[in-house]
């Protein structure tokens, strides 16, 4: 059973989550303001947050960004849900680290699925468990990347994106499928193109010499190139 920790401060949004959490056979624990929920990460373990942004002490954003941060929690699916529609925050959101970001009010039907397919997409099911190029080494069980046998901190999205790019096999991949893979589906090209491309930007610098391995393919996508010497 997923368990699923909704961060929320309003008692009726959470009486609301838990009840559609619980019917759909999901394991829910609540935390109301930042710091509990900082705690609730650690002492939960949770399968993914449902992370509200306006919330007591520590605001929504600051504690996407220091799950993140933390290498005990950086792969933990985050889905934010707030009241917050405009544009730009979002875009702070995602490239924070959010998986998705909803808005209130919100459709049940579509949250349920919003929160399967994060699910799906976050459980370990590749069938190669490490993925090698270069001096670059990926353990897929442990969620670590390694470069030249050190450890290196990739958010999960990174994570995400790396792994995607090495399991083509030298193949591109279109942004939209780089987005469907990783963020889930969106229809808003200019926010797809944005996101992708402050990762990729991030990625390629965590990883050295090894990042000149990712090529941008002009109006297309991306691709990994594992022949390139090291």
């Amino acid at each position: 059973m997923a368990k699923i920790l909704v961060v929320e401060d309003m008692d009726s949004v959470v009486d609301l989550l838990r009840t559609l959490l619980q019917r759909e056979g999901f394991d829910v624990a609540v935390a109301q303001d930042g710091l509990e929920a900082l705690d609730a990460v650690r002492r939960e373990k949770p399968d993914l947050m449902l992370l509200d942004l306006i919330l007591p002490g520590l605001d929504g954003l600051e504690v996407l960004r220091r799950v993140r941060q933390d290498p005990m929690t950086a792969h933990l699916p985050i889905i934010v849900l707030s009241g917050k529609d405009e544009e730009r925050d979002k875009v702070i959101g995602l490239e924070i680290g959010a998986d998705d970001y909803m808005t209130k009010p919100f459709q049940a039907n579509e949250l349920i699925a919003r929160v399967k397919g994060r699910l799906r997409r976050s459980a370990p099911t590749d069938p190669a468990r490490v993925l090698r190029v270069g001096s670059l080494e990926m353990e897929l069980d442990r969620y670590q990347v390694t470069l030249r046998g050190k450890p290196i901190h990739l958010t999960s999205k990174e994570f995400s994106l790396l792994r995607a790019l090495l399991m083509t096999n030298g193949r591109v991949l279109s942004r939209d499928a780089l987005f469907e893979s990783v963020w889930g589906a969106s229809k808003d090209a200019d926010l797809q193109s944005r996101t992708i491309d402050v990762h990729i930007r991030s990625l390629r610098n965590k990883l050295g010499a090894e990042g000149r391995r990712i090529f941008t393919v002009r109006n297309v996508g991306y691709r990994l190139d594992p022949a390139l010497p090291e």
